[in-house]
């Protein structure tokens, strides 16, 4: 049992070290060597150690200095022994580095190390698990509005594609806790499942909830069927591409002005006006005071379209003498540098 035990931790240490468990049992080969040749001239020559440890140093670095004192018939067996096990760790450690540079392997571990060190400093940012043609969209809007995010993704082109545009990303898949946890999942805001398949959609869902209570949680779905089970599991909402875009088209032929209004909503739309949700902090000079008082429409020219209330549906088109309170999110549209003005104030 206890050489069955030792046989699996070996195993799950060669798992872990990848592709570094070659270097690593070179490492203990030539350390072994060198203790077993110090004992050997101890013991056969009658040696101090610091005699036969000099003795070691000098035969495996191939220096060329005369031997400490006369070795015996044992003495020179052992040297012989010696010289081989050490040119042959030293072979055998010389051909698995060059192994690592040549197939790029060395590199890519040393920068995914990297990558994971600078996720681990990321606070409330963005986990996207899937980086397909819905995946990709979500990322560029995320990184447009210059918010930090992590993508958790296993297809080779769209990594490829990731290092081109230099998206930080996990590389494995989004159903694996291990995987989860290392895109820095406990310290992020929100989480957007963009994979193809519900059940691995609804799986993340469940790992994510897990591990993060708090975490805002958002899923795609391909049919109204899987909506209530990603909930049930803890999303947040769940969206609908299929749905969501063919409700668009349809919209862009039977009331094209205000599908050209809603296009506000997107940051690069032509006209320098846009339409955005902003949130009252508890230390806004706007707490306790309504809208007419906040003074939007006079100083800003920012129109509300909208009010939500924490614990409360939303209400459109408030009245003059709503009441702001922190946490409230009010949707306005406006300019873009008049908003931006504007959140200063929140």
């Amino acid at each position: 049992m206890k050489s069955n035990s030792f046989l699996v931790r070996l195993v799950r240490l060669r798992n872990q070290l990848g592709v570094f468990w070659p270097l690593m049992v070179s490492q203990v080969s030539i350390l072994g060597v060198v203790i077993l040749a110090v004992y050997g001239y101890m013991v056969l020559e009658g040696w101090s150690m610091a005699d036969a440890v000099y003795m070691v140093v000098i035969t495996l670095s191939t220096v060329g200095f005369g031997e400490v004192q006369p070795l015996s018939t044992e003495g020179r067996i052992l040297t012989s022994f010696l010289i081989l096990a050490g040119v042959g760790n030293f072979a055998f450690i010389l051909g698995a580095f060059s192994q690592l540079l040549v197939e790029g392997k060395f590199f890519h571990v040393i920068g995914s190390r990297r990558v994971l060190k600078t996720i681990g400093k990321l606070k409330d940012h963005c986990v996207v698990c899937g980086y397909g043609r819905i995946g990709s969209v979500v990322v560029k809007e995320i990184v447009a509005e210059g918010q930090d995010v992590v993508v958790i993704e296993h297809d080779p082109e769209a990594i490829a594609l990731l290092q081109e545009e230099g998206i930080l990303y996990i590389e494995g898949d989004a159903t694996s806790d291990e995987v989860l946890a290392q895109s820095g999942i406990v310290n992020a805001k929100n989480l957007i499942t963009a994979l193809s398949e519900d059940a691995a959609n609804v799986y993340v869902v469940l790992s994510a909830r897990e591990m993060n209570g708090s975490l805002h949680i958002v899923s795609r779905a391909s049919s109204h069927e899987r909506v209530s089970k990603l909930k049930q599991a803890g999303a947040d909402s769940v969206i609908l591409p299929n749905h969501i875009g063919g409700l668009r088209l349809a919209q862009s032929v039977l009331r094209p002005t205000v599908t050209s209004f809603m296009e506000l909503a997107n940051r690069r739309a032509t006209l320098d006006i846009q339409m955005e949700e902003l949130t009252i902090g508890e230390d806004s000079s706007l707490v306790g005071k309504d809208l007419i008082e906040s003074e939007l429409r006079p100083k800003f020219n920012l129109i509300v379209i909208a009010i939500k209330k924490q614990g409360q549906d939303m209400v459109f088109n408030p009245d003059g003498r709503t009441v702001l309170e922190a946490g409230n999110t009010i949707v306005a549209v406006g300019a873009q540098e008049k908003l931006k003005d504007f959140s200063l104030l929140l």
